[in-house]
């Protein structure tokens, strides 16, 4: 990607940060008259939501961006290899069983447990060809999203408790509301070392673009580079998931966006599609604050929904007039 493309995105991001934290239903004017405890309303309640927005945001986008590279398919979405819903399974079983404070580590645990079955699946296909092993991986992922959606259903409908109900789909909407310094905390580290995990990645996907045959003359070694997506994906999307709930199409919508921006190697689309993954969940975000709803905000997997699904839509349509 040229550099005026790198400058725009850091510029944008530099604008969106403090307009996220002066933006609510309290708007706080920094050239004005003060507003009564607005340094705690900026520390202790937009800062750490807005660096959760940055911290997911910038790890679904990079996600998003190797997927489509390893798969070799621009519809590829993170939340395809499962570990998504495993990781939500395992937050509403935290929700039922009354352990609403140890959610993140439930979360955390599912998509965990979706990484050692893709593992254990798929990890053993044989070498011999790139490209069995990538279906493989693919139905494994989905069948243990079958699998958790199933699973998640079922727990839902046995719950003993409506206030443990109402809390649960309210969860798994996916929203940043009501987030502290902790749940940063929380998602930060897993994120980053995820996001490391795909971009040092990049030349293998590079390779893969050449065909299989070209990619195991240049050195690709498939259980490894399966290993390195069952890695860092586990880490970007489980991270999310266990402090923010789901939050689907950014992994899917960002990499689109950014792709005509770079030469179009999967390699180079994963630092700036975390980037604008960063971008869009932040701007996201405070929309969501700014919409005068009664009841509360617009929760932020919602809003990222209606966006993302009329986007999927077109790219099939453009898809289908490609092959015409």
């Amino acid at each position: 990607m040229r550099a005026h493309w790198w400058i725009m995105l850091v510029g944008l991001l530099a604008l969106a940060l403090p307009l996220s934290l002066l933006a609510g239903q309290v708007w706080i004017n920094p050239f004005g008259s003060p507003v009564a405890n607005a340094v705690p309303i900026l520390v202790e309640l937009r800062m750490p939501r807005a660096v959760l927005a940055l911290v997911i945001g910038g790890g679904l986008g990079a996600g998003g961006a190797a997927m489509q590279g390893y798969l070799r398919n621009p519809l590829a979405d993170p939340g395809l290899f499962g570990i998504a819903p495993l990781a939500a399974l395992g937050a509403v079983l935290a929700l039922v069983w009354g352990l609403s404070w140890a959610l993140p580590l439930f979360a955390l645990g599912g998509a965990a447990l979706a990484m050692a079955l893709l593992v254990m699946v798929a990890g053993g296909a044989s070498d011999d060809a790139i490209g069995r092993g990538i279906s493989l991986f693919t139905l494994a992922g989905m069948m243990i999203a079958s699998l958790a959606g199933a699973l998640t259903s079922l727990v839902i409908s046995l719950s003993p408790n409506p206030f443990a109900l109402t809390e649960i789909v309210t969860w798994l909407m996916g929203a940043l509301e009501n987030r502290s310094w902790h749940d940063v905390a929380i998602a930060a580290p897993p994120t980053l070392i995820g996001v490391v995990v795909l971009a040092t990645g990049g030349p293998m996907l590079d390779a893969l673009t050449l065909g299989d045959a070209a990619a195991r003359s240049l050195g690709v070694q498939p259980a490894r580079l399966r290993l390195r997506m069952v890695l860092g994906l586990g880490l970007v999307v489980g991270a999310g998931v266990a402090v923010a709930g789901i939050i689907g199409f950014v992994g899917l919508i960002v990499p689109h966006l950014v792709r005509p921006l770079t030469d179009h190697r999967p390699g180079s689309l994963i630092v700036p599609s975390a980037l604008a993954g960063a971008l869009l969940v932040l701007v996201a975000d405070s929309a969501c604050r700014l919409l005068p709803l009664t009841g509360g905000e617009l929760r932020l997997g919602i809003a990222l929904s209606l966006i993302g699904a009329p986007f999927f839509l077109m790219l099939l349509i453009r898809m289908r007039r490609d092959f015409a």
